[in-house]
């Protein structure tokens, strides 16, 4: 299932439904409760439950004219919204198009590199420790973006092995991003990194890192 189909998914179900009336501005619990046909009771209960996963929040209350007790407002978390948003895959996808085809191949690949020495920036740079230890922290950064990261230690050497691509919907296109984030990957083991990912409708990372002095 793609990520566009779990979110239309999601956002049938009462809770996406809550979150949907949400998105549009705060509301308070008998607001939700009244456009969605529930309870009081039951609303607080979605939305207990999607507070818990840091979807929605608080923010602030509503005082009314008497002397009764305020309503709390409720909103979407704004780190929730990329959740909802189907607008990144195809932004993503169609910008490495115009930069792939405007671009000489080299200077395209230079600047997908340098994406990726930004964003290994961003994340703290080289990580500390070993070798094997720098290597696990940069799995972690590709989980933390989606993916599904093994390190892996045999005959073959020090390898990230993924199940899984967080930028499949991209990648399975236009393989060429697979420089950032290999450069990526190696801005944080500060080792010589060789992307070794497999292609295709479901791509899969592999990162091969060099270990020797």
């Amino acid at each position: 299932m793609s990520a566009t189909d779990f979110a239309r998914r999601f956002l049938g179900t009462t809770r996406g439904q809550i979150v949907a009336f949400l998105r549009r501005g705060t509301r308070t619990v008998e607001e939700l409760a009244r456009a969605v046909g529930l309870t009081d009771n039951g609303v607080r209960n979605h939305l207990a439950t999607l507070e818990r996963h840091g979807i929605v929040r608080q923010e602030g209350v509503r005082r009314s004219p008497g002397a009764g007790k305020p309503a709390v407002l409720y909103e979407v978390h704004p780190d929730a919204e990329p959740l909802f948003s189907r607008a990144y895959a195809p932004v993503l996808t169609t910008t490495i198009d115009v930069l792939v085809d405007e671009l000489s191949a080299a200077k395209a690949e230079e600047l997908l590199r340098e994406v990726g020495r930004r964003l290994g920036r961003d994340v703290g740079g080289q990580a500390s420790g070993t070798i094997q230890e720098r290597a696990a922290a940069a799995a972690a950064v590709l989980e933390a973006l989606g993916g599904e990261v093994d390190v892996v230690h045999d005959e073959a050497g020090l390898r990230l092995r993924g199940y899984a691509c967080p930028l499949s919907a991209t990648v399975s296109r236009r393989p060429e991003m697979c420089r950032s984030v290999e450069r990526l990957v190696g801005e944080v083991v500060g080792a010589p990194v060789r992307q070794c990912c497999e292609h295709g409708a479901r791509p899969r990372c592999c990162f091969a890192v060099t270990t020797a002095a």
